[in-house]
């Protein structure tokens, strides 16, 4: 029998290496790889192509939301279960939304998590009871409808872009990062602060720590 094949993402190292030790424990299940940042998940999870990527939300350089949306863009058959401390209804919604198929806190129990493990590995959704709960209050409150959020204007770069310039880079550095020029950066900058009406750095900000892009 073929071994589950997980990517851990996760930018606390104590935490990454309690996990592997539990799922390196599991019959069936081993870990091929581990990121630190979203970034990174990214790369390895094209380069290896794990069955399951085990992703926390909270992440420098690009964070969990738009990890899963790259992976499932560039990699669509891996999967993503989001593993996070956050039982907040607009990132349950926005990672649905993104592509994972589950979202485990990370204090459930040893044995959810590999539950939940197996499950996105056979093809199943599957969410921590207390975000079922969160789900159906979030489905009754709007039925089914729910307001469009401006960030959906903004283009993939343009949320990449968000997040580092809310976490202190220079342009400079940015340009590195994404492996564009200066006056690109510069480009989407200019685009994403007319899209979302921000005049300064300091607005910027604002926004990414209230839509929770970052966490102070």
């Amino acid at each position: 029998m073929d071994k589950i094949r997980i990517l851990l993402a996760d930018d606390h190292t104590i935490l990454r290496n309690g996990i592997r030790a539990l799922l390196e424990d599991e019959p069936g299940m081993t870990v091929v790889g581990e990121a630190e940042d979203g970034r990174s998940a990214v790369t390895l999870a094209c380069q290896l192509e794990p069955d399951v990527v085990v992703m926390d939300i909270a992440m420098p350089l690009l964070n969990g939301l738009e990890a899963t949306r790259q992976i499932k863009r560039q990699c669509p058959r891996v999967r993503v279960l989001i593993l996070t401390m956050h039982d907040n209804e607009e990132y349950i919604r926005q990672v649905l939304e993104a592509g994972a198929m589950g979202y485990v806190l990370k204090d459930a129990a040893a044995k959810e998590l590999i539950s939940a493990i197996r499950a996105v590995y056979h093809g199943e959704a599957v969410l921590s009871p207390a975000i079922t709960r969160l789900v159906i209050e979030d489905y009754l409150r709007w039925g089914g409808i729910r307001p469009v959020d401006v960030d959906n204007k903004l283009s993939p770069r343009e949320r990449e872009l968000l997040q580092l310039v809310a976490e202190g880079y220079t342009n400079k550095q940015i340009a590195e990062i994404l492996t564009i020029s200066v006056k690109t950066v510069q480009a989407h900058r200019m685009s994403l602060m007319q899209k979302l009406d921000l005049h300064d750095k300091g607005d910027l900000i604002k926004y990414a720590i209230q839509k929770k892009i970052i966490e102070i």
